[in-house]
């Protein structure tokens, strides 16, 4: 940032940045849906797209509230959490494995953006600017739900990676044949 004369050009700026790591997501999801194994994962990924898709409609709505035009300045600190989902993706190894990196991954992602929507939406409140950060307020919570959703389903995915009951052909995260069919039968 150059500079910011007020609380409004630093909420216009933070904006511009979230516009950024939103636009990077819309990218980014779906190719971590591809690489997820566990169907419960994918489609919290491809559900996660499409309230993604709408984050991005909501940001174009606060910028119009504001009088701005809905432009972004890239975001770094997304590009960064992007490439270690990209990380990921190309983890070589167990499906399960990968899986939990994968969560990993979107959880750091999801931390940075309840961050960043909590300091826009107190930022749009502190200046008067209601409806923004209304529209952030909403925003914030489908974030922290998506958090609490991917650390509810790390507890089983964790489980597979680990051997369910840990029991490993004596290789990190390989799984014996004995504790692949009593996770199956589980499912």
């Amino acid at each position: 940032m150059a500079s910011a004369a007020s609380l409004k050009d630093l909420l216009i700026d933070e904006l511009k940045d979230l516009y950024s790591a939103e636009q990077q997501l819309v990218k980014a999801l779906p190719k971590m849906a591809k690489a997820a194994s566990n169907p419960k994962l994918k489609n919290g990924f491809n559900e996660h797209l499409e309230q993604t898709k709408g984050h991005v409609a909501r940001l174009e709505e606060a910028f119009s509230s504001l009088g701005e035009k809905a432009r972004s300045k890239t975001c770094k600190a997304m590009r960064g959490l992007v490439e270690e989902g990209a990380e990921a993706i190309d983890l070589d190894g167990p499906e399960a494995v990968r899986d939990a990196c994968l969560i990993g991954a979107a959880q750091r992602v999801e931390h940075y953006e309840i961050a960043a929507y909590g300091t826009v939406r107190a930022f749009a409140s502190t200046i008067g600017e209601q409806e923004v950060a209304d529209l952030m307020g909403e925003t914030l919570r489908e974030e922290a739900e998506t958090d609490k959703k991917l650390t509810t389903l790390a507890g089983s995915v964790n489980q597979d990676a680990n051997g369910r009951n840990g029991e490993t052909d004596g290789e990190p995260g390989k799984v014996s044949n004995s504790s692949a069919s009593k996770s199956r039968s589980r499912r």
